[in-house]
């Protein structure tokens, strides 16, 4: 098979490059270390030098001319400039201020898909840490084109794993675009030269020429998976009312953290917890932390004039990882209704966590997986016309969720920079519809509850962050 159409991306993976054209999207995965005092251009290089050996950092998105087929992974050299190291960041309030105006930023998944931002000295970091030490802060900020969290998570740990040879992971495998530009000589350290550019006629041309030439085709194969998904659509209706597949979650209406405006600012805080101030038997750190948000939300809401009757949060699902083409961005989003008119915590979680189950069923189906059936064969023209025209600045009258908590199990705390690894932490994107979002991120032994806000939507964002770490302690308290 050409070595291109092995490359091209998903039309999934592909609508992420094409927002991220209209909005923030990035994956931004913080690290902290203890700093050890190691110079800061030998990490440098050494971050370099693994950088260059893994397949997934040494590419970039090759567009093709009119849309007329689907962009792909070329090889490209790995740039001193992909480092980036922040001075000012002194104090742990400073990191987090810092961090709030990368979010604000993003990459070019054509120029360069990813970035490294480091932070040298900083004081007061959270988490299991002797008192007067410094860390090392690095945040990871990749096109959500090329990873979803679980493999931004993986591409993490090949850059500061403990193994010396990056090219022993998973992702190192004949035919990914990367492989032949991590593995020439000279690759593995200092700085390499560019590979040698694609002919025209090869990178531009001959995908456009295929393109339009199969455009007849894909459009009679898209119209014929439509009838089929229409098909689908009645049955798994019909299945629902059986009481054979789980209903769908009832919409929310918007409240004052959803308002109809692109956020132009961004803020974080990080809440840090040992694994096992968490821990509760018969349920998982997921369930803990959504009632946990749904205490704490009704609380600040409430604070704030705007009591709440319903709260929900959209929870994105990894998707089962069978199948010989997968796309970099295999979940889906569930709908989890938080049960806020539930008054005893115990009962709530149990709903959440029935909500959960139900959700994972449902996106499940077989029946569920036929609108990506239509999309996989939808020519890349007409889905870059759609993903332009989506009206990204308004808010619907039923929303999935009023916030999200994206949930990352990110592996044992086996990773160095300089010195070890003490905690890890995420920010789910915010936009136009949520302006507040959570990430519940794991390593080791300490799990980070992260929040990502609009400070137009969220105006006492310290306030917040102090409601949900006494629900996390009130929720623990309860259920054990």
């Amino acid at each position: 098979m050409n070595q291109a159409a092995v490359n091209r991306v998903a039309p999934q993976d592909a609508i992420m490059f094409w927002l991220s054209r209209r909005s923030r999207n990035d994956l931004f995965l913080l690290y902290s270390f203890a700093d050890r005092g190691r110079p800061t251009a030998e990490l440098r290089a050494a971050l370099l030098t693994r950088a260059r050996r893994i397949p997934d950092l040494a590419v970039r998105l090759r567009e093709v001319p009119g849309d007329l087929n689907y962009p792909a992974w070329v090889p490209c050299a790995v740039l001193d400039s992909q480092i980036v190291e922040h001075r000012g960041a002194a104090d742990w309030p400073g990191l987090e201020s810092a961090v709030g105006e990368l979010l604000g930023t993003g990459v070019d998944a054509a120029e360069r898909p990813w970035r490294v931002h480091l932070f040298r000295g900083v004081g007061g970091a959270p988490g299991p840490a002797p008192d007067g030490e410094t860390a090392t802060v690095v945040v990871l900020q990749i096109s959500h084109a090329l990873a979803d969290g679980r493999r931004a998570a993986a591409i993490a740990r090949e850059l500061f794993g403990a193994g010396e040879d990056p090219a022993a992971g998973a992702r190192w495998r004949e035919g990914h675009p990367g492989a032949a530009q991590a593995d020439r000589p000279g690759a593995s350290g200092g700085t390499a030269s560019p590979p040698a550019a694609p002919a025209p006629w090869a990178g531009d041309v001959v995908p456009a020429v295929l393109g339009a030439l199969l455009l007849p085709v894909h459009i009679v194969r898209t119209v014929f998976r439509g009838y089929r998904a229409f098909r689908a659509q009645r049955a798994l209706a019909e299945s629902t009312a059986a009481g054979a597949v789980p209903p769908p979650t009832p919409g929310f209406a918007p409240n004052p953290l959803n308002p109809a405006a692109v956020p132009t600012a961004h803020a974080v805080r990080m809440l840090v917890f040992a694994a096992a101030e968490l821990r509760v038997p018969g349920r998982t750190v997921t369930v803990v932390v959504l009632t946990a948000v749904s205490v704490a939300l009704s609380e600040y809401l409430a604070a704030q004039g705007h009591p709440v009757e319903r709260l929900g949060a959209q929870v994105p699902m990894g998707s089962a990882r069978n199948g010989k083409r997968l796309p970099r961005n295999n979940y889906r989003n569930l709908s989890i209704d938080l049960a806020v008119d539930e008054p005893e915590l115990s009962a709530r979680a149990d709903r959440i966590a029935a909500a959960l189950r139900a959700g994972r069923e449902r996106a499940g189906h077989p029946l569920t997986s036929a609108q990506d059936l239509v999309t996989a064969v939808t020519p890349a023209v007409f889905l870059h016309r759609d993903v332009r025209r989506w009206p990204l600045d308004l808010v619907p009258d039923s929303i999935a969720g009023h916030t999200v908590v994206s949930s990352v199990d990110r592996g044992p705390a086996d990773l160095h920079f300089g010195g070890p690894v003490r905690f890890t932490a995420g920010f789910p994107a915010i936009g136009s519809v949520m302006h507040l979002t959570h990430g519940v991120h794991g390593l080791g032994e300490t799990v980070t509850v992260s929040i990502h806000a609009d400070p137009a939507a969220v105006g006492d964002l310290d306030g917040y962050a102090a409601h949900l770490r006494a629900a996390v302690t009130g929720v623990v308290a309860a259920l054990r």
